[in-house]
């Protein structure tokens, strides 16, 4: 079918411009092209420079589409050769120009002829379009004149197509945060720092010197001591106050889906991975990422984490571009990291990266003026989280009771001891009268006959494996899970058999698995 020029450029430009989503504007044109040109298929690529390659976007063919990979990476001169055609080149077996071949074989054009449109916007080649037939040495001179009409108006649309692209990813990544933040964001005490002015004086000066600078920080205190209200002051009280705050408890990740979970993943990188998807790393561009509990992270994992934080470059599974991260690390954690180290645990080198900047948590016990205002004000945000008409007050006598108590659970257990006390308020005030030890840390009262001086003593490791094996026969062999011997051991599961094998404990030995 015989075309003016006047009438080409008005049709393609019509079609390619009658939509902003790309693939839909090529298959109207392609209807077109195959009417007034030999087009067997049409490609829509761009050129990616992180990658060095050429991406695929688009394609429209008949039924013997060809079956090409979405991106084809380019040897260094082929990429030099491809930036510097201004205009349309048929590649096709007439050609005999060396890269012209190069592109042939990349392309899987065995037989077939390509009529190559470079795309450029104000000067920056941004893509091309490429006509293919079926048949070897069908274009001509005709053709490459026809099709150099269309180049300005093509480039455009594609610009315009990409930056719509970029505007719905960047609606999708903030629909997701805000979905993400809705989880981690909770009613609680999380930003109450109480005894800012007694028992934790000395952290909130640190907290106030490390605050408005970038390194990194590590908390160090026992489980449950407040790690994480201390990381929110951190952040909080940095110029990265308005970027997120993302956390991690890396005990609480499966090992197999550590890297997905820090570093994202691709679609398609692993079976069920239907979706990309950005690691809390990715998250936390331009904010903080707290690594709570990072001594549980597997050493394999530790070596990706100090990848990260030495080049603040991190791929995603199944990935191949490096996407820059600007974050700063907070870390936490209840274990002795130098031992770990020693025993081949936890790497040096990472251990040297966080270490900037050390903050030693105190436990309850060692703040025991703090538990009065601590008590009040969890009376208070406990009533209101739980519903309650008036919030109760506190009896004469109670406040003392709980600071003779030892609270191996520091400020987590207080606040489980009293939302338990305001369950079970029928009026009156609080008392506290039921605060007990847990069973599995009562101390046994010594038999008055017992000969304490005929008792041998044994060696750490001996006592170790007593009172694991006394925990494991109280949770009658249950370590995982609620009630289990590993959490009333305040310790992560794989370490905690981990140890247990190290000690020669047998699990059947001391309860019903």
């Amino acid at each position: 079918m015989k075309v003016t020029p006047e009438d080409f450029f008005r049709e393609i430009t019509l079609r390619f411009c009658s939509s902003l989503d790309i693939n839909i504007a090529i298959q109207r044109s392609f209807q077109y092209l195959r009417e007034v040109l030999p087009v067997d298929e049409v490609f829509l690529d761009i050129h990616d420079p992180q990658l060095g390659a050429i991406r695929r976007i688009a394609h429209a063919a008949g039924q013997d589409g060809s079956k090409l990979p979405e991106i084809i990476p380019l040897p260094i001169e082929v990429w030099a050769w491809g930036q510097s055609i201004d205009g349309p080149i048929i590649v096709d077996s007439t050609n005999k120009d060396p890269m012209v071949r190069k592109i042939a074989k990349l392309t899987k054009n065995d037989g077939k002829s390509d009529l190559s449109l470079p795309l450029r916007i104000e000067g920056k080649k941004i893509g091309v379009l490429i006509l293919r037939a079926n048949r070897d040495g069908v274009y001509s001179k005709e053709h490459v004149d026809l099709i150099r009409l269309i180049a300005e108006p093509i480039a455009i649309a594609l610009s315009n197509a990409l930056a719509h692209q970029e505007l719905l990813h960047l609606r999708d990544v903030l629909l997701d945060d805000n979905r993400f933040l809705q989880r981690e964001l909770s009613p609680g005490l999380k930003d109450a720092i109480v005894g800012e002015g007694s028992g934790l004086r000395n952290v909130m000066e640190q907290v106030h010197q490390v605050a408005p600078l970038n390194n990194s920080v590590l908390l160090l205190g026992e489980t449950g001591v407040g790690k994480e209200v201390i990381a929110n002051a951190i952040h909080y009280g940095s110029a990265r106050s308005n970027g997120p705050f993302v956390k991690v408890n890396c005990g609480a990740i499966a090992e197999t889906l550590i890297d997905s979970e820090l570093f994202g993943h691709e679609k398609g990188a692993f079976t069920g991975a239907l979706t990309e998807k950005r690691g809390r790393f990715e998250r936390a561009d331009g904010g903080t990422l707290f690594l709570d509990e990072i001594g549980e992270l597997p050493l394999q994992a530790q070596v990706k984490l100090l990848r990260v934080l030495q080049t603040r470059e991190l791929e995603r599974v199944g990935g191949t571009k490096p996407i820059p991260i600007n974050i700063r690390i907070i870390a936490a954690t209840h274990r002795n990291l130098e031992q770990m180290i020693a025993e081949g645990q936890f790497r040096e080198d990472l251990w040297f990266r966080i270490n900037v900047f050390p903050i030693f948590v105190p436990p309850l016990r060692q703040r025991r003026e703090d538990i009065p205002a601590l008590t009040r004000y969890l009376v208070q945000a406990k009533s209101r989280e739980l519903g309650m008409t008036e919030v109760p007050a506190i009896a004469l006598g109670a406040l003392e009771r709980l600071m003779n108590y030892d609270w191996p659970g520091n400020v987590r257990e207080l606040q489980n001891i009293v939302e338990r006390e305001l369950i079970r308020y029928r009026g009156g005030s609080l008392s506290f009268e039921s605060l007990v030890s847990p069973p599995y840390t009562q101390k046994e009262q010594p038999s008055s006959n017992v000969n304490w001086e005929s008792l041998k003593p044994v060696s750490l490791d001996e006592a170790m494996a007593q009172h694991i094996r006394k925990v494991i026969e109280f949770t009658k062999g249950k370590i995982n899970g609620k009630g289990g011997a590993a959490e009333l051991l305040r310790i992560n599961p794989s370490t905690l058999r981990s140890r247990m094998e190290k000690l020669g404990v047998n699990r059947t030995e001391c309860g019903n698995a």
